[in-house]
């Protein structure tokens, strides 16, 4: 039996744990748990409710640890309850993991220094400020670490890990069950295919989220320390 710690990030993108979870949750012997601080229902960022099985405090060991991203991340950055129980998980997990902007709490949690991770392509720039080497891949290995891009990469990301943990036709036969055959209807899924016009509206758009996040990077770091 595997235990896979799958952290609940309040205003987390959905996407980003249900798409692992989704993998995961087929994979042989699996034993997924969804962590946060009470078993409380912990809401997405566009309203969907997801409803812990275990806290921080009852869970403090697992096979696999992986973290989700999104707007929530921002404020677990600097929530030292969370930053704590993220590094003690992965000191004894078998595999340390993320997807999406989810590496910034393991940065923040020091485990990334001197690692090659990859994140949200608006995120790039941030790893390095954790002491990361970034590194533009759908799906990162570094040793046990292994990060996922952004939001859709989780799956992609999973059926990676699925395939380190138990073998290639494993991973292929949960792809199977999933139908998962992707065929995007626009080649602009990131900024080096996408029109530069919605890229840049994009960056627009988003640009308060950035700036609290690149803040809660910077106080991250200096709670790092050197």
């Amino acid at each position: 039996m595997k235990t896979f710690a799958l952290l609940l990030v309040p205003n987390m993108t959905q996407l980003d744990f249900t798409g692992p979870y989704e993998v995961l949750v087929r994979s042989p012997k699996a034993k997924v748990e969804l962590v946060w601080k009470t078993l409380d229902p912990v809401q997405t960022e566009y309203g969907l409710t997801i409803t812990p099985t275990s806290t921080l405090s009852s869970l403090t060991h697992a096979d696999v640890l992986f973290i989700p991203g999104g707007r929530g991340i921002n404020a677990v950055l600097t929530d030292e309850e969370v930053v704590r129980w993220v590094r003690r998980v992965a000191s004894e997990a078998e595999y340390v993991t993320s997807v999406c902007t989810g590496a910034l709490l393991l940065g923040a949690a020091g485990l990334l220094r001197g690692r090659k991770a990859t994140t949200h392509w608006t995120a790039m720039d941030m790893l390095s400020l954790l002491g990361a080497i970034p590194t533009k891949a759908r799906t990162v290995f570094d040793g046990n670490l292994v990060t996922g891009g952004g939001v859709t990469a989780g799956v992609d990301f999973a059926l990676r890990l699925v395939e380190k943990m138990h073998g290639p036709d494993i991973a292929q036969s949960i792809q199977l069950s999933m139908e998962y055959d992707p065929q995007p209807p626009f080649a602009s899924g990131h900024p080096d295919t996408a029109p530069q016009e919605i890229t840049k509206a994009l960056l627009e758009r988003i640009e308060p989220c950035q700036r609290e996040r690149l803040d809660q990077v910077k106080r991250a770091v200096e709670r790092l320390g050197p």
